[in-house]
Order: C-alpha cells, then sequence, then structure tokens
C-alpha cells in the first residue's frame, strides 16, 4: 500500500537529517496517514479512506466530504475518490 493520502495526493517527501557536526544522511518524511470512515450527506452512506491528518481537518473545515469532493482537483484524488466524487455529483444534480 502507498504512503499516499487519497483525497490531497499527499506523499513522502526526502530530506537529510543533520547532526551537530553538520554530517548529513538521507531520510524520508512519512505523512501522517489515518485509516478514517467519512459520511456522504448527499449519498446517505459511509466511506472508508487513508487520508493524512491534516487532510482530515480540511474536510471538516471545508463543512464535510462532499464540499471537499467538489472543490477538489480531480488529479490528486485515488480512484475511490473519483468515484464517489462522481456519484456525489449526479445525486446533487437530480
Amino acid at each position: 500500500m502507498s504512503r499516499v493520502c487519497e483525497l490531497s495526493g499527499k506523499g513522502v517527501m526526502t530530506g537529510n537529517n543533520v547532526s551537530h557536526a553538520k554530517n548529513t544522511t538521507r531520510r524520508r518524511f512519512l505523512p501522517n496517514l489515518v485509516n478514517t470512515t467519512l459520511m456522504s450527506d448527499a449519498l446517505g452512506r459511509s466511506f472508508k479512506f487513508r487520508i493524512a491528518a491534516s487532510t482530515l481537518r480540511s474536510v471538516e473545515h471545508n463543512g464535510g466530504l462532499d464540499n471537499y469532493l467538489m472543490k477538489a482537483k480531480a488529479d490528486v484524488l485515488s480512484k475511490a475518490a473519483l468515484r464517489v466524487k462522481r456519484d456525489v455529483e449526479k445525486a446533487t444534480a437530480a
């Protein structure tokens, strides 16, 4: 399973560990991914996602999963999130 947020596309970054003597070694900065269940108001059901903790705060700030998906760009969403976004768009259009 890749270490990528399903909603924001946030992934692994690389950098250096720097010691007091300025010795550098390569390291990885991993996103803080959490398994969470988010409720869709338009569809009336819940979905399980593996998202970053910062993305979870963004979802709550935007007023829920439906509003977040409407504003999100399609190129950063996972296949499962794109499927949910498409279903939400159909439900809100009707």
